[in-house]
């Protein structure tokens, strides 16, 4: 990658969740219907196309996606900034840049059967939805999967299949898959997630402790899997239902 994000978080480290939280109460009013389509093509145009986002999958894809649907009603006049935004329950929908270099990195075609781990807001399944997947999306916090599937069921995805549970081991009755999304952070890359990964398939997840870590991009080529380093980033970690970290 040419450029190392600013802020490259996905689902937001508690201290400055806090700070995002009391933004709700001075947002500013939601901007008229009108206005979200120019602000979303001025967000692919300036936070995507100006740095190093060139998959025009993708890029329609964002200029499509009403990211102001997966917001808090509260923040939605902030939905197409640069920024990460809470969305409750201790997450946030990731930043848009981050969305859209998480889906590059997938090398999305139609067809593609894709597993994603931590359904979140729902905006990352719309987006790949959008580029023709098939998205198997997996929440573990029961509140949050009702909240994406309430923000999603409108737009009228058929290809997006959500359930909660845990994440780790990932689904397999739906395996194998030629891409596998991860937005929050094992210590290690969990062997399930690995073996439901199609041949040629490709996997983004970040890895490492809360204050080191990186997110790494896996493929799969003759039954070998090859790993890189992309960025530094930090995301909360991953858990199981008790909040056991793994």
């Amino acid at each position: 990658m040419n450029e190392v994000p600013n802020r490259p978080i996905s689902r937001f480290p508690l201290l400055l969740l806090a700070a995002l939280l009391a933004l709700q109460a001075y947002a500013p009013a939601e901007a008229p219907a009108e206005n979200f389509a120019d602000l979303r093509q001025q967000m692919v145009r300036y936070q995507l196309k100006g740095r190093d986002i060139v998959d025009a999958h993708v890029l329609r894809a964002m200029s499509v996606v009403p990211r102001h649907r997966f917001v808090p009603e509260k923040l939605r006049a902030m939905a197409y900034q640069d920024t990460p935004l809470p969305i409750g329950h201790g997450q946030t929908i990731s930043q848009p840049y981050i969305v859209a270099l998480m889906s590059q990195l997938l090398a999305v075609e139609p067809g593609h059967r894709i597993l994603e781990i931590g359904t979140g807001s729902g905006y990352q399944a719309a987006v790949l939805a959008e580029m023709g997947a098939s998205i198997y999306s997996i929440e573990i916090v029961p509140e949050l999967g009702r909240q994406a599937r309430k923000a999603l069921n409108p737009l009228g995805y058929e290809t997006i299949h959500l359930k909660i549970g845990d994440g780790y081991q990932g689904w397999p009755q739906h395996a194998p898959f030629e891409g596998i999304i991860v937005t929050c952070a094992p210590t290690r890359i969990p062997e399930p997630l690995k073996t439901q990964l199609a041949e040629g398939g490709r996997m983004v997840i970040p890895v490492g402790p809360q204050n080191h870590q990186q997110l790494v991009l896996l493929t799969k080529e003759h039954g070998e899997i090859r790993q890189e380093k992309v960025v530094d980033v930090r995301f909360v970690p991953m858990v199981d239902a008790s909040g056991r970290t793994y």
